[in-house]
């Protein structure tokens, strides 16, 4: 692999903006900054753009007409071309409740991409996301209950595909049976515990917070929420300092005025930006099959037939705007797009931020938020 120089970079730190900085792409790394050492075989000119860390989307069900628990191999290589083309370089495919055979189909599926992917300039696949296995039917949204599984023993663990290698998240409610033993046996197995779908009191969040569960799924969304006699899921992880969560910044599922007061109540430093994007993403409006059902998509919002919203069609440089368009800024929207997600999922040595050492995904912004190139282990997706 070449080095490539880009060139007078605005680039978007973690504290600070710096201007017209130097960076030096080789091996897939970046390898300096503001330092030339070498005579790079490529040179691109930024004119002061901005650099900013590739953006990583932890919740992820689809796009493009492919819904990850449908997807084959090829699918899965498409949704994550499409992500590429919009900054996000790293992504958890994210499945639905779903039959063991279709998890174990997708499964294999998720097991090739990640073989095949470090020579393809696409978004990478960093594990997998099981969301709702073991959620609470009461507050399933647009999941399939039918699908939901109990927790009797860890043989109900031992039946959940799991893949070669990589990441493995999921989200879980702490109130179905068993719940806290159910968080423990699987923070010992090393699967990062997020909750969510749940109507749990704050003793047993306490109690599943104690057990490894510290992050929280699409905020505001299919959880209890704030009152002032009754604190509910929303309160708690407002209130529990040690807590983090993540939110789909589409205007839609939350209000830009509660999109910003979260954040600014809970920290730039807590909280992570997700699309929780799904099969219509990328196609515009229009009617669609998915997860057994139909959903409609008008004026950018989702609808299954029971009338609840059914997922996102934004992407992360759509939620990257939103957030900018409330008042944070760069380095501010920076983190909660790319270095917090990184941090959740124990991969921040090695993406979510620009330093020497740390893979070259990187996206490049002009002034109005639009995406000019990224590039994915130092390669240029020619978006």
């Amino acid at each position: 692999m070449g080095t490539t120089l880009l060139k007078n970079a605005r680039l978007v730190l973690e504290n600070e903006i710096c201007e017209g900085i130097d960076v030096l792409l080789k091996n897939g790394l970046v390898a300096e900054i503001s330092n030339e050492s070498e005579i790079p075989d490529e040179i691109i000119d930024l004119e002061s753009l901005r650099l900013l860390p590739g953006f990583i989307d932890i919740h992820n069900h689809g796009a493009v007409g492919f819904d990850v628990n449908e997807s084959s191999t090829d699918d899965l290589v498409e949704i994550a071309r499409f992500l590429a083309s919009k900054g996000v370089t790293a992504w958890l495919p994210t499945l639905v409740p779903d039959s063991d055979e279709n998890y174990r189909r997708t499964i294999g599926s998720i097991d090739r991409l990640m073989e095949k992917q470090d020579n393809l300039p696409i978004a990478q696949a960093l594990g997998v996301h099981y969301e709702g296995v073991f959620a609470n039917e009461r507050m399933c949204g647009a999941l399939r209950p039918e699908f939901f599984k109990s927790f009797k023993n860890s043989n109900e663990l031992s039946k959940l595909p799991r893949l070669k290698t990589g990441i493995h998240f999921t989200t879980l409610a702490p109130e179905v049976e068993n719940g806290i033993a159910l968080v423990e046996k699987l923070v010992d197995q090393n699967w990062i515990v997020s909750i969510g779908h749940t109507k749990a009191d704050t003793k047993l969040l306490d109690e599943a917070h104690s057990a490894g569960a510290r992050h929280l799924t699409h905020f505001f969304n299919a959880m209890t929420g704030l009152h002032h006699r009754n604190m509910g899921v929303v309160g708690w992880a407002l209130t529990k300092n040690a807590a983090t969560f993540d939110i789909i910044a589409d205007g839609i599922h939350v209000d830009p005025k509660m999109l910003k007061f979260a954040v600014e109540a809970k920290t730039v430093d807590r909280v992570s930006l997700i699309s929780d994007s799904v099969l219509p993403t990328g196609l515009g409006d229009g009617d669609y099959e998915i997860w057994g059902g139909k959903i409609s998509v008008s004026g950018g919002k989702t609808q299954n037939e029971k009338g609840s919203i059914a997922g996102s069609v934004i992407t992360m440089l759509d939620a990257f705007r939103m957030m900018k368009s409330v008042g944070f800024s760069d380095s501010e929207v920076s983190k909660m797009a790319s270095l917090n997600p990184a941090k959740l999922l124990g991969v921040e040595n090695s993406c979510g931020s620009i330093e020497t050492g740390k893979r070259a995904d990187l996206v490049v912004l002009d002034e109005n938020e639009n995406l000019k190139m990224t590039f994915v282990g130092g390669v240029l997706t020619g978006a």
